[in-house]
């Protein structure tokens, strides 16, 4: 038998190429705190090379300062071993500098470019290193500890349309979850349609809704006209997306103690999100107030949630995701993950991760219903009763489709957007609306 490996035990194969893709993606026109989504959703495909040929890559949130960011990193990268994962992120902590946890700060969304930076890089050499090793991802994040990884609904409020060139038109032939996609949902019956329709073409066991849009009695409305049509059965979650006040989010949570499975983001900050957090029964989840390593210590000080939403894209990728399961483990904290939109690369990640982690006590976040395109050979991963299977070829188990990939960057250079922001795209429906930290 022939057990001389591939490379020497002392080097492994090496960056030759980094190829950095911003591409634009169709997203319907959902609404949200922060706004409207724009008619593309900007990701950002990152592949590495090695000097042996073999090809690695990820996928992140689409930033033309974190994208110029990356372009900049390849100099530090070129000709580094892809199992040196810990000097790589040193190199790149030495040149950028570390994110701070103020850096997150009140924008709707993380745009820390560290983590972005590092998590691309570190999901695309752990595919290489899976390819290498002949081993799935979640091997190397320390086994699979289940086939499948359940995801749940994510629900939108959203204005009619399709998202795309004709962002605000339908296709009237649509059938299904295709029609469901761009049908209008602005009040609690259509957002119960909406439902019912992303649940039968995907089976999702769990429900949740992106709140923080309208005036809290009609999203309260809307979390029991929910309950009443799926029952108590399906866990329901809803997420204001910190713009409620305290005493809002006291009121509105205690009313919806009996039918929640757990109420996420409710008020901005740490220690507002304790003291809600010792005013009602129903557990707190987080993706806003703990958003780092550095976070945590106050978050176990003073209790400011019992659940902490992960995204590897967003703390600083899969390993440090790992870590972070251990830490919610020894202090009594739940874990899930929380998602952006996102295509197959992202979902492929998030299945892996999920599929290593202890335990899986909530179904994942997932935007991926609300995309239509792709850039995986193959296309679209299929959900049966709400999960995914765990890939078992070596690495990510997925491979870039290049012609997808070219007219998905065509879409980018055509769209003109640099960056997400979604408070634009809602003063196009109305006329001088302006993002606030905290609305109700």
């Amino acid at each position: 038998m022939n057990l001389t490996p591939r490379f020497s035990l002392r080097t492994g194969p090496r960056i030759k190429e980094i190829t950095v893709t911003p591409i634009a993606v169709v997203d319907p026109p959902l609404l949200n705190a922060a706004g409207l989504h724009a008619p593309y959703a900007l990701r950002t495909i990152v592949e590495l090379v090695t000097d042996d040929g073999i090809s690695g890559i990820s996928e992140i949130p689409g930033n033309s300062d974190i994208d110029a960011a990356l372009e900049a990193s390849k100099p530090l990268l070129i000709g580094r071993d892809v199992f040196q994962l810990s000097e790589i992120r040193q190199v790149l902590v030495d040149h950028f500098g570390k994110d701070t946890a103020a850096q997150r700060g009140d924008a709707p969304w993380d745009q820390r470019k560290m983590v972005h930076i590092f998590s691309s890089i570190e999901v695309a050499c752990l595919d290489i290193i899976g390819k290498v090793t002949g081993r799935p991802v979640v091997d190397l994040l320390g086994g699979k500890m289940r086939d499948r990884v359940p995801f749940s609904a994510y629900l939108f409020y959203k204005y009619e349309g399709a998202g795309g060139k004709l962002a605000f038109d339908i296709d009237p032939n649509a059938q299904g979850w295709a029609a469901a996609r761009q049908a209008s949902a602005l009040n609690p019956a259509e957002i119960v349609a909406q439902a019912q329709a992303m649940c039968a073409e995907f089976g999702f066991q769990s429900i949740k809704l992106k709140g923080g849009v309208f005036e809290p009695r009609q999203e309260v409305d809307a979390m029991f006209a929910l309950y009443e049509a799926f029952g108590p059965n399906v866990p329901l979650r809803v997420d204001p997306n910190a713009l409620w006040k305290v005493e809002t989010a006291i009121q509105y949570g205690r009313e919806m103690e009996p039918i929640l499975e757990y109420l996420e983001d409710p008020v901005r900050g740490q220690a507002a999100m304790a003291e809600v957090r010792k005013a009602i029964k129903t557990p707190l989840a987080t993706n806003m107030c703990t958003t780092s390593f550095e976070d945590i210590p106050t978050s176990i000080a003073i209790g400011s949630e019992d659940i902490i939403l992960s995204d590897h894209h967003f703390w600083g990728g899969l390993r440090s995701s790992m870590t972070l399961s251990g830490i919610c483990e020894t202090f009594g904290r739940g874990l899930s993950m929380h998602s952006n939109s996102h295509l197959g690369i992202s979902l492929a990640a998030m299945v892996h991760l999920g599929a290593a982690l202890p335990q899986v006590p909530y179904a994942l976040d997932t935007h991926y219903p609300w995309q239509s395109d792709e850039v995986i050979v193959g296309g679209r991963f299929t959900f049966e009763e709400g999960s995914v299977l765990v890939p078992q070829e070596p690495g990510l188990g997925v491979e870039l489709d290049r012609d997808a990939l070219a007219a998905l960057h065509q879409n980018y250079l055509e769209c003109g957007l640099k960056k997400r922001d979604d408070e634009p795209e809602m003063q196009k429906k109305q006329p001088g609306w302006k993002f606030q930290a905290v609305r109700w």
